[in-house]
């Protein structure tokens, strides 16, 4: 590739990536407020998103943290919530034109839902240096929001500090509103979740950690088998 070509595409990456990262910033911001609510440093919180770069499951992993759960149930926990960009990466992965297997492996490593999202709207093949503007300035904007609201914490009064963990269930909320609106029986599918998570805790006190990975699976797995192709309800998000 041209250097000329590659310094367009590099922009071009960047200023998608902008909206993305304007996005990212506030959420990160109460990340940040939440790993330091739940007992996380500094350092630990900056390389939990400098390394991880994935808000649904970083939550749920300090949720997870918070309540005493266990290594492998966190790993497990994480792992469930970030199946999703498997297939997201194996449905960009065609497009892009770089095949060093290490840069596209850094590549999937920054291929959020947003990311993404914006990727897949270009047309035709897509190129490192745009993957790379738009990733890193995406990256840019949770990294430095989640830094921000761990040194936000640092003097906002406890109660307060306490109340932003609300803000996990408000997104896993949003998170499920948006695929309902789009298939109605998504709602009876969380609520199959929702009851064995309750039954597994309630009942046979199973941590929560093992808890959401069996629940998460059987949902699943009952989802596969029962639900038609039907088509979106044609609802917009």
């Amino acid at each position: 590739m041209r250097p000329k070509q590659t310094k367009k595409d590099l922009i071009a990456g960047v200023y998608a990536g902008i909206p993305i990262s304007i996005g990212y910033f506030p959420a990160a911001i109460a990340f940040g407020l939440i790993a330091k609510d739940a007992g996380l440093l500094f350092l630990e919180t900056a390389l939990f998103s400098i390394t991880n770069f994935a808000g649904a499951s970083q939550f749920f992993a300090v949720n997870l943290i918070a309540t005493g759960a266990l290594l492998s149930e966190v790993v497990i926990g994480v792992l469930l919530v970030n199946l999703r960009y498997l297939l997201m990466s194996a449905s960009l992965a065609p497009r892009i034109k770089e095949r060093n297997p290490i840069i596209r492996a850094m590549i999937a490593f920054g291929n959020t839902d947003e990311v993404f999202t914006v990727a897949s709207a270009q047309v035709g093949i897509i190129s490192t240096p745009f993957m790379v503007g738009i990733e890193i300035t995406s990256w840019f904007g949770w990294v430095s929001g989640t830094l921000t609201g761990f040194l936000v914490g640092s003097i906002l009064p406890a109660g307060i500090q306490h109340s932003v963990g609300i803000t996990l269930y408000a997104m896993f909320t949003a998170l499920l509103a948006s695929e309902v609106k789009k298939r109605h029986s998504f709602l009876v599918i969380a609520m199959i979740a929702a009851v064995i998570n309750s039954i597994l805790i309630i009942r046979f006190s199973i941590s929560t950690g093992w808890a959401f990975a069996i629940s998460m699976g059987a949902s699943a797995l009952i989802g596969t088998f029962t639900l038609n192709d039907e088509e979106p309800t044609g609802a917009t998000l």
